[in-house]
């Protein structure tokens, strides 16, 4: 059982909602991102999703563009998201983390560290699952079977567009759980309908058997509350991101904390 199932499952058996925050690594410092994760768990977070800089994302809105932009301005690239994940994971054994990012990345790093090197090396830094954007679930058996035979998950995107047919292939090669992009647009965009969220997730669980997170537009306890009533996690990072990219360097973890901590305790409310 992977890290990620074995999370879902402690916390479905007390009942109770994962907290998922998003944070692109190497924002808004280039050193930030281990301890500021540490600072996430702290407040309540059961996954970390930590996004990869790339230059040209397209479904990342302008909040997350303008902090992948920094990250690669101050020189993060993949392989240093690894090293920040084995240092998290020198103190860290238990929390998961999901790399999130597009396919140009993952590609070039097995270009440039030989074949199938992307796969070896996040698991031995102890990444626990991927999501690849750009990547569609019909040409991706080898990969997700890659992934699984080191223990990894591979996730997908859901919308509010996916068709049946669609589902059904995230379903097939789809592990750990599926992201229901709540609205149609980029990440921090739109005004979230929660009777939509909540209309949908039926007709998804009907094709994914795995957990399903929501994410793109919770921005607050509120939102995240009401999501948390129906999905099995809440997913959140553009706003996270806002606040952290005008704090000093040494306020970072007390800002994150002090905006996550509400909302997990709405979570736990709920």
């Amino acid at each position: 059982m992977s890290r990620i199932a074995q999370t879902f499952s402690t916390l479905q058996a007390a009942k109770r909602t994962a907290l998922i925050p998003y944070v692109m690594a190497g924002y808004p410092y280039r050193d930030c991102t281990p301890d500021l994760m540490h600072a996430l768990v702290d407040a309540g977070a059961d996954i970390i999703e930590l996004g990869i800089p790339f230059s040209d994302p397209s479904a990342d809105g302008p909040v997350i563009q303008a902090a992948g932009e920094k990250a690669l301005a101050l020189g993060v690239g993949t392989l240093d998201v690894l090293h920040m994940v084995a240092q998290f994971r020198q103190t860290n054994g238990i929390t998961p983390v999901v790399l999130m990012g597009y396919a140009n990345p993952l590609e070039r790093y097995d270009q440039v560290h030989g074949s199938d090197s992307f796969v070896r090396d996040a698991a031995a830094a102890g990444v626990d699952g991927v999501l690849v954007v750009d990547y569609p679930p019909e040409e991706c058996g080898a990969f997700s079977r890659k992934l699984r035979a080191h223990n990894m998950d591979l996730i997908f995107l859901l919308a509010p567009t996916s068709t049946d047919e669609r589902m059904g292939q995230v379903a097939a090669v789809a592990s750990g759980y599926v992201y229901y992009v709540s609205l149609k647009g980029v990440t921090g965009s739109g005004a979230l309908d929660v009777g939509s969220v909540a209309a949908a997730l039926p007709r998804i669980r009907q094709f994914v058997s795995i957990p399903v997170g929501v994410g793109f537009g919770i921005r607050d306890a509120q939102t995240a509350r009401a999501i948390g009533q129906v999905s099995d996690a809440v997913v959140i990072g553009s706003r996270l991101l806002q606040i952290l990219s005008t704090e000093p360097a040494e306020s970072l973890a007390e800002a994150a904390t002090c905006f996550l901590r509400p909302i997990r305790a709405a979570l736990d409310g709920a």
